[in-house]
């Protein structure tokens, strides 16, 4: 059935200006970080991109090893680019990264210019398309020079393979020196995408500080923490969900009794807002003033339904900010901290 766009999207969604850039990104962005990879995307997963889109979803993020296997998730929406929105192309902003594992051998990950022009290249000829809007550095790389990770970045940008330039999982202080280096080059460094939420509250450390100062746009990935704030770990370890998949990077381990009690007394603050727990962790990331878009990632349509809904109650009174610091303690969940601890 050919696609039809839904012509009043652009009034479902809410937008935010990305540190001083002339670029508004939707509230809500969608990652294609799991359930969007295989040899054929599912019908459901096809289901959400196009739901995303007529919810006044603009931004699509990517990276080179989404899947599995790595790659699919890049050829996936490519075929959906092809398909379907092709002629929305200029509606939308399209994202991807390198850093992480990819190929076989030395140059496969982390920072180094072979690295990640190759990987650039790659994921513009898997989704078939002529430029990024956004393309980032995955993690930072300690046996790398900055000033080569940032080389590569120009060359991308000054060949018009991408539109901005942005990093993913570096520390206040890296996140300033790459800054610099890219000012000193008259490339803006346009955002940071870091892990954040009410269990994983890093950034909060001098982080967000930095992207203020310096305009900085960014989009807060896993605001939900993989699901974990959510109903669905209350009474032990469901089947289908993250914990249980093979592929997922969530471990069971992260599950604790710790955790899940936190978890219930930020519930209980939820409900009284009148929301889900999820719809609270979104609210609250979004709450921040550094935070340009909040990165969710999504099993189903229904999932994606309910999430959007958090847009309805964005603010928060100062009793209830008060209740939830006293709640919301660090959950030890943050996988992707040796990239930051630089």
């Amino acid at each position: 059935m050919k696609y039809l766009d839904q012509e009043n999207r652009y009034s479902k969604m809410k937008y935010r200006r990305c540190g001083n850039s002339g670029i508004e990104l939707p509230l809500i962005s969608l990652g294609l970080w799991h359930n969007f990879g295989g040899k054929k995307i599912t019908n459901e997963a096809k289901k959400i991109i196009l739901f995303a889109f007529d919810s006044g979803i603009t931004h699509f993020d990517l990276a080179n090893n989404y899947g599995p296997p790595y790659g699919s998730a890049e050829i996936n929406f490519g075929n959906i680019l092809k398909n379907e929105l092709k002629k929305y192309r200029d509606e939308l902003i399209i994202s991807s990264k390198a850093g992480y594992d990819m190929w076989n051998g030395p140059y496969g990950e982390w920072g180094s210019k072979k690295h990640i022009i190759a990987s650039c290249d790659q994921s513009l000829k898997r989704m078939g398309l002529d430029y990024l809007d956004i393309f980032y550095s995955h993690r930072f790389d300690p046996n790398t020079p900055l000033e080569e990770t940032a080389e590569a970045l120009e060359r991308i940008y000054k060949s018009g393979k991408a539109l901005y330039i942005g990093i993913s999982s570096y520390s206040a202080k890296k996140t300033e020196e790459m800054y610099k280096i890219l000012k000193s080059k008259k490339i803006k460094l346009f955002i940071h995408q870091p892990s954040y939420s009410l269990i994983n509250r890093w950034i909060e450390k001098g982080l967000t500080k930095t992207l203020i100062k310096n305009k900085i746009g960014c989009i807060a990935f896993s605001p939900i923490a993989q699901g974990m704030l959510s109903e669905k770990y209350f009474k032990g370890i469901p089947k289908k969900t993250r914990a249980n998949d093979q592929n997922s990077y969530l471990d069971k381990n992260l599950i604790t009794k710790k955790n899940i009690n936190i978890i219930k007394d930020l519930n209980i603050i939820a409900k009284k807002r009148g929301q889900t727990l999820s719809q609270m962790a979104i609210s609250w990331v979004l709450n921040n003033k550094a935070v340009t878009s909040a990165l969710i990632g999504i099993r189903s349509v229904n999932q994606l339904k309910e999430n959007i809904k958090s847009l309805n109650n964005l603010n928060f009174t100062k009793t209830e900010i008060k209740l939830i610091n006293k709640k919301a303690r660090d959950g030890n969940i943050n996988i992707w901290e040796e990239s930051s601890s630089y």
